[in-house]
């Protein structure tokens, strides 16, 4: 495993809800990493949100962690949950809300 790689899967085991975006919650980069943010805030999860744009090595890295090619990524307990189009549609279906429930996942305070 690289060094990328045991970073990356210490942030998906270490934090609940890690959400891989370009730019940050409060700045996100692109359409998709701030509709999965708007999403997480509306729901109150806490989570942590890391920036893929401040590395080529991260970019890259959690694209062949997940073997997934697209940005951004939620990982909720150390499962990957999907990107933006699988999260809105889970949201929608009251599915991701369930999983959070029965995950046992704390909202932000």
């Amino acid at each position: 495993m690289s060094a990328i790689s045991e970073w990356i899967d210490g942030q998906v085991k270490g934090n609940d809800v890690v959400l891989f975006m370009k730019g940050t919650p409060t700045f996100p980069q692109c359409g998709f990493s701030g509709q999965t943010v708007q999403i997480l805030d509306y729901l109150g999860i806490a989570y942590q949100g890391i920036n893929v744009l401040d590395s080529d090595e991260l970019r890259q890295g959690i694209k062949e962690y997940t073997n997934w090619p697209t940005i951004p990524q939620l990982y909720v307990k150390g499962e990957f949950v999907g990107g933006a189009d699988i999260v809105r549609e889970m949201f929608q279906a009251g599915e991701l809300q369930q999983m959070l429930e029965e995950k046992g996942v704390a909202k932000a305070a």
